[in-house]
């Protein structure tokens, strides 16, 4: 084996092993990573076999930290099946050239188990058999569409309050309105702000026009609740959840969600809520996580180790 850093002019050899490997995933796509490159120092490696391209680490340097990756949501050795001791042997290239270019630590974020085509948690392995210590974990609820947990009684009546309201669920493409509502819900409940600018998301739907998507609770046109969908690989996660006072009051979301959940089953195990969590994962929304447990999903742990180098 050996390892290069990656270059701009690989992107579509990279893109194209993103797309067939056992662990790839959308937010591992250039195109998707790229977005944001002006924010972040690429440190991004390429392990091969000769000729043959055998797995892709994304990563950033960040003085003397290098992180996988930094800028999302979670990151890993990504592979087509190499088998425990392959991959072992290829984080362990991945480390050394880390070190040898002046790297202390390398910060892993590592895949949750839900996201990988099938079981592929070898890097865990190693990162035990490095004594790499837990420094962060979220906690996610989701969905196995195979295995879903009842749905409470409180969910049941805001789905059933949204249909005999009318609401119209569907696809939408007015990402101005909708980031208009989710500012106003996140700053005067949450104090807080999207991750993505408007331009930002409107970027990535057009790059991506299958795989992320705005869908809308609608009552006469107007926009009452909506949902950002990323859909990749089986698994289909919900992100930037908003509801008005006017939806709120007739379980606009209730009955988006659950419209969603249901409409993604045939093509998705897996539906994902995302973290419930603040303060590097030690602060827990309790009502938050409830509201989602309460559709019939179960607890996903997002972990970051560090690995002394």
């Amino acid at each position: 084996m050996r390892v290069e850093p990656y270059r701009p002019d690989q992107a579509e050899a990279w893109n194209a092993f993103n797309r067939r490997a056992l662990t790839g995933h959308l937010l591992f796509d250039r195109d998707f990573m790229d977005y944001h490159a002006d924010r972040f120092l690429d440190a991004s490696l390429m392990v091969f076999d000769g000729s043959d391209l055998l797995a892709l680490l994304p990563a950033n340097r960040t003085g003397p930290e290098v992180w996988s990756h930094q800028g999302l949501t979670f990151g890993g050795l990504i592979h087509d099946g190499l088998g425990v001791s392959r991959v072992m042997a290829a984080l362990d290239l991945c480390a050394d050239t880390f070190s040898r270019g002046g790297a202390r630590a390398l910060v892993y974020k590592a895949m949750p188990w839900i996201y990988p085509r099938a079981p592929a948690q070898d890097d865990l392995y190693w990162l035990f058999r490095r004594d790499a210590i837990l420094v962060r974990r979220d906690i996610s609820v989701a969905i196995d569409q195979r295995a879903r947990g009842r749905m409470s009684s409180r969910r049941s009546r805001g789905v059933r309050k949204a249909q005999a309201a009318g609401l119209a669920f569907r696809r939408s493409h007015d990402w101005a309105s909708y980031w208009r509502l989710l500012e106003g819900v996140l700053a005067d409940r949450h104090d807080a702000a999207p991750t993505h600018a408007l331009h930002e998301i409107t970027l990535l739907a057009e790059r991506f026009p299958e795989a992320v998507t705005l869908h809308a609770a609608e009552l006469e046109e107007t926009m009452l609740a909506g949902v950002v969908l990323f859909e990749w690989g089986g698994v289909a996660h919900a992100q930037y959840i908003a509801v008005g006072e006017a939806g709120r009051e007739i379980g606009a979301l209730d009955g988006l969600l659950e419209h969603l959940i249901q409409t993604t089953a045939t093509r998705c195990r897996i539906f994902d809520f995302g973290i419930s969590n603040t303060s590097q994962g030690r602060v827990l929304n309790e009502g938050l996580v409830r509201q989602k447990e309460e559709f019939g999903g179960g607890g996903v742990v997002h972990d970051v180790y560090n690995v002394s180098l």
